[in-house]
């Protein structure tokens, strides 16, 4: 689909919606799916109310969010463990948003925010989570738990929040106003609570830490009549949905905190899914567009109903998963809970102590603090180390997306410095062994006439003046020849590096061909006037013949069979198989093939006769991470031929880079015989 003119993918509409298998096994799964709700539900409940209060809209109002984008994010998202909600991460966003422009229309805000989400999963924006880098998530997380820490202290000091925006300035006000006196009383119930969570913490996980602390705070206030602040009464039901006041003016001044709350529910929630996913193995994957979308319909009808923006709750996702849920029933149960208790417990929920929350929350915040990940952070490199303190700082002095945005930046440049460094630009000396063979001048005088550069990795704005400038500064010599044959990126800035260099090489009476240039990249260059097709050869003996004819010399590249290398894997590294086939012992070096993965085949009669096997192990194509391991052997073209022949029925051949960087050929799985086969693997 074009939008504006761009080009913009569509994900399939019947992908993101409610299928029969989102609750695949449940007749077996009924009742452990109902015990993990009902858990999930019971530490979900002082979360809601502490959230809601904490954004500065209320309790009920967390509460109505738990339930209703509980429901439908459950019904709707990608995940099959996810747990949504109020988070703290949102009210951290909230809070300004909140003394700006008032409680009533934070759920004009949530239904905005909302659409952008569903706006987000439909143009298949789900998995940009995974362009976000380790050290700005730990440093945004790490931030955050800061932050909540700091927002708990007016209600664990029963004292009103100071009026700044700023966290930080808003803290310190709140300690200057402070009557310590009448802050004994709340201060008390926070240190209970904390100690209850340490102690169950220590000697029985098992059980719901922050419930219990919850139930024991308010029976001691009450009975002991402490002079603390409470939750004060709630609604008896769910409000009635209805549509927030709203006006074209007022929809543009809430978009700017719209898209800051869209951008904080899409990334809560992929994160929170992401890291469900790693719980729980056996359990599909989430679909990441999908998830975005069914987050949206919930922030959606969360505003409907009065609520919060929500996202997924990490906390309580990783007990859904802890505790047995697999299906979307669990988190669905857990709302239910959550609506018993508006119904048949409003009244006693209402007694329990704002600072009993407060001590709640902070024990969340002080989880969010993981000084162990942040050690490991530390021990790696420079660039990690500064973008990690840098998002966190951020998120505590100015907010939450700014956080992101410059972590995000700040990542990508140093990305982008890394992969400047790992590029290079070599002179390279003839011969070369190629997929042809070996390749050489044709006489002995091109050796000192015609330079020959290759380049490794990138060619982009980041190296294209190292480019320039090495291959500009070359003298004494008749041609030059670029290898682009492992170029791996060019943008428009190498390929502009890769014209002036031609041009400044033409003022001076010397040609250049290029040699090898990808499919898109070759476009692009030709595109760009780098270069025209007449001075580009995809093979090296092409490139030196093309050079011969440009200098009037009526030869040609030599090239002889002689050897060439090979990387075996499987059975194809065992000596007993080189007698069989190669009727010699090889010695190889230990190399490695990125981006396939394994799968076992079997082996024909036939072939089973030759190799002594029943069944071999076959490289398919897989995700970038993969890796095969085995060795790179030299052979000569005609054991090479002998190869061909026996693999001939099940492999094809393909000139593939290796993680040394050398090239070698290598024995891939033919379609077919994957297809024939997976019920063997």
């Amino acid at each position: 689909m074009q939008i504006a003119g761009v080009e913009v993918p569509l994900t399939s509409f019947r992908a993101l919606l409610p299928s029969r298998d989102d609750y695949r096994g449940l007749k077996k799964r009924l009742p452990s799916e109902l015990v993990a709700g009902l858990t999930v539900g019971i530490v979900a409940l002082p979360l809601a109310l502490g959230f809601g209060v904490a954004s500065g809209v209320g309790a009920a109002a967390g509460l109505v969010t738990a339930v209703v984008a509980g429901v439908v994010a459950a019904i709707f998202g990608g995940s099959h463990l996810q747990v949504s909600g109020p988070t703290g991460a949102m009210t951290v966003v909230l809070l300004p948003v909140v003394a700006h422009y008032g409680v009533d229309k934070v759920p004009l805000l949530a239904i905005m925010a909302g659409l952008l989400v569903v706006v987000m999963g439909i143009t298949g924006m789900g998995r940009t989570v995974d362009l976000i880098p380790w050290p700005v998530v730990e440093g945004f997380t790490f931030g955050i738990g800061i932050i909540i820490a700091l927002q708990q202290i007016p209600l664990a000091l029963d004292t009103p929040k100071g009026d700044s925006e700023s966290t930080l300035v808003s803290s310190w006000q709140t300690l200057l106003a402070t009557d310590w006196v009448k802050a004994i009383a709340p201060l008390g119930v926070v240190a209970g609570v904390v100690v209850i969570h340490l102690i169950l913490q220590r000697f029985a996980k098992a059980l719901p830490a922050s419930l219990i602390a919850i139930v024991v705070a308010t029976l001691v206030a009450q009975v002991a009549g402490l002079p603390v602040l409470r939750i004060g009464e709630l609604p008896a039901s769910l409000p009635v949905p209805s549509v927030p006041d709203w006006s074209w003016q007022l929809v543009t001044q809430l978009a700017g905190p719209a898209v800051a709350v869209a951008a904080l529910a899409a990334l809560e929630s992929l994160l929170s899914a992401r890291v469900a996913d790693g719980f729980v193995p056996e359990v599909p994957r989430t679909n990441a567009d999908r998830e975005l979308f069914g987050q949206g319909l919930a922030n959606i009808a969360s505003g409907f109903f009065g609520g919060l923006p929500a996202t997924g709750a990490i906390a309580r996702t990783a007990v859904n998963a802890r505790v047995g849920g697999r299906t979307r029933v669990a988190a669905i149960t857990h709302a239910l809970v959550l609506v018993v208790v508006i119904y048949a417990l409003g009244p006693l929920v209402s007694l329990i102590p704002l600072s009993a929350l407060a001590g709640v929350l902070i024990m969340t915040a002080l989880r969010m603090i993981n000084l162990g990940v942040a050690g490991r952070i530390w021990r790696t490199t420079r660039s990690d180390r500064v973008t990690f303190i840098a998002t966190l700082v951020t998120t505590v002095v100015l907010d939450l997306i700014t956080a992101v945005l410059l972590g995000v930046a700040m990542a990508a440049i140093l990305s982008l410095r890394h992969l400047a460094s790992t590029s290079a630009v070599r002179r390279e000396y003839l011969p070369a062994s190629t997929p042809d063979g070996l390749v050489d001048f044709p006489t002995h005088a091109m050796h000192d006439t015609v330079a020959i550069f290759r380049i490794d990795g990138a060619l982009f704005y980041g190296d294209a003046r190292r480019f320039i400038d090495t291959v500009s500064s070359v003298d004494d010599v008749r041609g030059v020849i670029v290898r682009a044959h492992r170029t791996r990126v060019l943008d428009a800035s190498g390929s502009e590096a890769l014209r002036e260099v031609g041009e400044t090489l033409r003022r001076r009476g010397i040609p250049m061909v290029v040699q090898g240039l990808a499919g898109p990249q070759l476009r692009i260059a030709i595109a760009a006037g780098a270069i025209t097709p007449d001075r580009h050869s995809e093979d090296l003996p092409g490139a030196i013949d093309l050079m011969c004819d440009l200098l009037g010399a009526p030869a040609h590249a030599v090239v002889t069979g002689g050897s060439t290398e090979i990387f075996s894997y499987g059975s194809f590294t065992q000596t007993e198989v080189h007698r069989r086939v190669y009727g010699r012992r090889l010695i190889g070096q230990l190399d490695s093939l990125p981006g396939y993965r394994l799968r076992l085949i079997d082996v024909p009669e036939h072939q089973s006769e030759v190799l002594g096997i029943t069944s071999q192990p076959a490289a398919m194509p897989g995700n970038p991470d993969d890796l095969v391991a085995g060795k790179r052997y030299r052979i000569e073209e005609s054991e090479l031929a002998a190869v061909d022949a026996i693999n001939a029925p099940l492999f094809r051949r393909e000139w593939l880079e290796l993680a040394s960087g050398k090239s070698a050929w290598v024995f891939v799985a033919r379609d077919g015989v994957l297809h024939r086969n997976v019920d063997s693997t």
